[in-house]
């Protein structure tokens, strides 16, 4: 898709929990639920999306709290994401229509908990998950380091009577110090985004993985620093129908870096399907 085209294509919008929600819709076909990864947006799946056109209708929403879509009135887990997906799966593609998943990053941690679930079972025939989150990472001495501080900086709270001990703490948060300690992505989120990260990177979804009985492409960069090639390995292990494809010279956004060869396997893949 140019640049001019994505422009002039107008999101339509489906309503949740009283909230409007943002989502693009192209091609014609079976249906595919395209979802982004964390601090991402359907704009960026977009043109992803149109290269598959003539072989899928593609849904892609601003997942709540990104892109368009504002956030939530409390903090959400993955079941939460996982609960919207479900919703509007049902209510805008169809609760009777099978549905195709391609899925980047924190996409990917939504997709293995929707596909666990007898919705997702029954409804999701063929996934893609690139990038995929939701993996325990191997934890370096810089985090531990991290943690303790963190620990030690919180437990004169804990001695603290409720009220003021919630008022403590929010006022720690709030602190240099204590962003300081956080991610990156961490530190570029406040209020409610800000605990729906803390949440969702704090959940490890191996237990999802022997569950889940569909055919999964796991297609990924091997120089992907976010999510990397061990991660990748340890999903195809604990899936019992999930097979791995790397892509050279391509990192967490191996669409975006190789999008050329991205296209013909994930099109290869789909049109295997039927």
């Amino acid at each position: 898709m140019h640049e001019g085209d994505m422009q002039k294509m107008a999101p339509e919008t489906f309503t949740y929990r009283d909230k409007p929600v943002y989502y693009y819709k192209t091609g014609e076909g079976p249906p595919l639920l395209v979802l982004h990864g964390w601090g991402s947006r359907a704009s960026v799946m977009l043109p992803l999306a149109q290269e598959l056109s003539g072989i899928r209708t593609c849904y892609i929403p601003d997942l709540p709290g990104f892109g368009d879509s504002p956030p939530p009135d409390r903090a959400w887990s993955v079941d939460d994401y996982a609960d919207f997906t479900e919703a509007f799966s049902a209510e805008v593609i169809g609760k009777e229509q099978p549905v195709d998943l391609l899925a980047h990053s924190f996409g990917g941690r939504v997709t293995l908990k929707w596909c666990r679930r007898n919705d997702g079972r029954d409804r999701v025939r063929q996934v893609v998950i690139t990038g995929g989150a939701g993996m325990k990472p191997r934890r370096t001495f810089s985090y531990y380091r991290r943690r303790f501080i963190a620990m030690a900086l919180k437990a004169p709270f804990q001695l603290l009577p409720g009220s003021l001990k919630c008022k403590a703490t929010e006022w720690l948060r709030s602190t240099k110090i204590w962003k300081s300690l956080g991610s990156s992505e961490y530190q570029q989120l406040d209020g409610v985004m800000r605990e729906t990260f803390v949440k969702t990177v704090s959940e490890h979804l191996e237990s999802c993985l022997p569950e889940i009985q569909h055919e999964v492409l796991l297609l990924w960069g091997k120089e992907d620093p976010a999510t990397p090639w061990y991660q990748a390995e340890r999903m195809e292990r604990g899936l019992k129908n999930g097979a791995l494809v790397g892509i050279d010279g391509a990192g967490h956004y191996a669409f975006l870096d190789q999008p050329d060869r991205f296209v013909r396997i994930v099109r290869a893949f789909y049109q295997d399907a039927g």
